[in-house]
């Protein structure tokens, strides 16, 4: 499923820049924005707008399905097929409609918000990130940039951490993002709850220090050991 996730995304790409060639605005039936979809009821747009990417760069799609590569597959493992494209669409489709409120909410000051068109899988990916890292909170995920390893349940708000600190951009639908980090919680509520509950958390926080005395340990071992390295040396 995941495979054909990606290979669907491919050949929509493909038809957008074939439909814009010919005058048929795809991207533009598809893609959500509060006009169409409250306005002249084009209600199917919080499920199209999921599989369209941006038909002037292939780099929107490309990161897109890369992300989504590389967190998905243990979720169909897990799940099976049909559950996991369940999770995919309702995660996505949550997103949609966290993206039209949002977007109406501004268009209260601007109404130019409301012909704002939001399109692509991130909402959706989002999710199963969020899903991924709620399964297996405790497997060691290395960042890219910064390149450094990190705990899989920290994964999601180091994400939006460093989105805040390199100042966004806008472009990018950051409240899809979180519309799908918020599904995917609802959805997956009892693996939250043992992820991130208070006796998961007091579990980490003993560990780590723990962790740190024995660090220490290590510390002091290794300072006596030298020093009576240098002292034998020098008699």
């Amino acid at each position: 499923m995941v495979q054909r996730i990606i290979i669907a995304n491919g050949v929509i790409w493909l038809l957008q820049l074939l439909f814009a060639r010919i005058g048929v605005p795809l991207t533009e039936l598809g893609s959500i924005t509060v006009d169409g979809f409250l306005h002249h009821l084009e209600i199917w747009q919080p499920l199209t707008y999921m599989w369209l990417h941006d038909p002037t760069s292939p780099l929107h799609l490309l990161f897109n399905m890369l992300f989504f590569w590389m967190t998905a597959p243990p979720l169909e493992m897990v799940w099976g097929s049909q559950r996991f494209l369940r999770f995919y669409l309702r995660c996505g489709v949550g997103a949609g409609f966290a993206i039209v409120g949002w977007n109406w909410l501004l268009a209260q000051w601007n109404p130019m918000m409301a012909f704002v068109p939001t399109l692509g899988a991130s909402g959706a990916i989002y999710g199963t990130v969020t899903a991924f890292t709620l399964l297996w909170p405790d497997r060691t995920i290395l960042l890219l940039f910064p390149p450094i390893p990190i705990k899989a349940i920290w994964f999601v708000p180091v994400l939006f951490l460093l989105q805040f600190v390199m100042g966004g951009n806008t472009n990018v639908s950051y409240i899809g993002h979180l519309g799908g980090v918020l599904v995917a919680a609802f959805i997956l509520r009892s693996e939250l709850r043992r992820a991130v509950g208070w006796r998961s958390l007091s579990y980490r926080w003993h560990r780590m220090r723990m962790r740190n005395r024995l660090r220490a340990v290590r510390r002091d071992e290794f300072d006596r050991r030298r020093d009576s390295d240098e002292n034998r040396t020098f008699h």
